[in-house]
């Protein structure tokens, strides 16, 4: 839920439960549950709150106040499951939640892979990972820095002729979850941002580009003028952009896009799409998947890590693990369901990965591009043309042609296309010019040879 506030009446970083009262939620609920029928059970209550400001060309276009609480029960009756949600944290209306799961709990086909997580595999010993670092500004400040990323953008170059606005946002949140195996556990945390999208030119010549800076502590932010400046200077750069011929060539995925070819890694050698069959790189633990030179590494337990965290959404704890090593898959991303469907073990991913790290092979940008020496660098993707059942890819694209190791002129209108599978072969360096700003970490990757698709 959203709600447009008066500037002055915005609240300040105050959550209206405090922490043990959202695990006595949780405590009640569970043994309301097994009270009343349930053989194992699990809860989790959260509560967020947060304040975002968007200027465009200089005047306040909306400034919201987010307030948002829930509380989810999933309730077994043997190997049948069951689940519920409220946003009334009464005891009347929690222990209704229980009875609805209950009720849903008794008609449902049993299932033998449902369940809680294995008892061994909780977290014990929960580490304190420095997430949560709540930011107290005053909404008439955040209009003041909305106002400077803005206009450090359209001070770029006269060029710079409209905006989409520049927003300010701090968010915090915290919850507990807890479930009938004895584990009961939360912490608060925290994500601030601030972004900038403007458009270049005119008519039938505009081109438009953005930027922004995540992290949980304000103090971790980049300038508002800077990112400001950034969004302005790649909507410049790309002024004139034109349309280049059908070729087969080098590809160099710029690092905000190239985190999107392992978010397609991920969706590969995930629980769901490995025990469907609905993924090209099924059975592909211990194969030769990518080049020799990639390795990744997932550490959930980085401090101040936009995607730390000490245990997964079934409490799982969480451990530094190789993914990749020398281009051979080690790991999957399994919750506890998937990985029993699979005969295997939960990885700690009930919920999404954390921290995933592409190891850069030395090389910076302007490295980069001598190495591919002609070719395309892509700096956006459009649309989605991705099967993830035969790994063919192909998607629009803009960005620049590059020659003798020197970004030449901008293009558009562009298709990028390829196997997903040579893609990940293909592979011949990552950048170190790394962006922490997300769930997964790295640089500028180049590909050997894609097939670019203009006139």
């Amino acid at each position: 839920m959203s709600t447009a506030v008066n500037p002055r009446a915005a609240p300040r970083n105050q959550f209206a439960n405090d922490s043990a009262s959202l695990k006595a939620i949780v405590a009640d609920v569970l043994k309301y549950a097994r009270e009343h029928g349930a053989t194992a059970c699990e809860a989790e209550v959260s509560e967020g709150l947060g304040q975002t400001v968007t200027v465009r060309h200089g005047e306040v276009e909306t400034i919201e106040y987010n307030r948002d609480k829930s509380m989810g029960i999933s309730v077994y009756i043997g190997q049948r499951r069951g689940h519920a949600s409220t946003s009334d944290f009464s005891l009347k209306a929690v222990r209704a939640t229980a009875d609805a799961a209950l009720s849903i709990a008794k008609f449902t086909a049993s299932d033998e892979f449902a369940g809680l997580a294995d008892e061994a595999l909780l977290a014990r010993d929960i580490l304190d990972l420095d997430l949560f670092h709540p930011w107290d500004l005053p909404v008439e400040r955040a209009i003041e820095l909305a106002c400077a990323c803005e206009d450090a953008a359209f001070a770029v170059d006269k060029r710079i002729s409209n905006s989409e606005g520049a927003t300010v946002s701090l968010q915090q949140s915290h919850f507990a979850y807890g479930n009938s195996l004895g584990f009961l556990g939360g912490y608060p945390s925290s994500r601030h941002w601030i972004s900038c999208a403007v458009i270049a030119g005119k008519g039938d010549e505009m081109q438009r580009d953005d930027w922004y800076t995540s992290a949980r502590d304000q103090a971790g932010l980049d300038a508002p003028e800077t990112v400001g400046k950034i969004a302005g200077q790649r909507a410049l750069a790309r002024f004139g952009a034109k349309k280049i011929p059908t070729a087969q060539v080098p590809v160099l995925f710029e690092a905000p896009v190239a985190a999107s070819l392992l978010g397609h890694f991920v969706a590969a050698v995930s629980g769901g799409s490995l025990y469907r069959k609905s993924s090209f790189l099924v059975d592909s633990l211990g194969q030769q998947i990518f080049a020799p030179i990639v390795e990744i590494t997932e550490d959930p337990l980085i401090v101040k890590g936009e995607a730390s965290s000490p245990f997964d959404e079934e409490g799982v704890a969480t451990h530094r693990r190789p993914v990749v090593e020398a281009g051979v898959v080690r790991g999957y991303f399994l919750g506890s369901y998937s990985a029993r469907k699979l005969g295997m073990q939960t990885t700690g991913n009930a919920g999404g990965t954390h921290n995933l790290i592409l190891k850069d092979t030395g090389q910076d940008f302007p490295q980069l591009l001598k190495q591919m020496d002609r070719g395309l660098l892509v700096t956006e993707m459009l649309g989605s043309g991705i099967n993830m059942v035969t790994g063919d890819y192909s998607r629009g694209a803009a960005g620049f042609w590059v020659e003798n190791g020197q970004i030449a002129y901008p293009v558009h209108e562009i298709t990028v296309a390829g196997n997903l599978k040579d893609m990940f072969t293909g592979i011949v360096a990552a950048g170190n010019d790394i962006i922490k700003r997300g769930s997964k970490q790295c640089g500028s990757i180049l590909i050997d040879r894609m097939t670019i698709g203009g006139d």
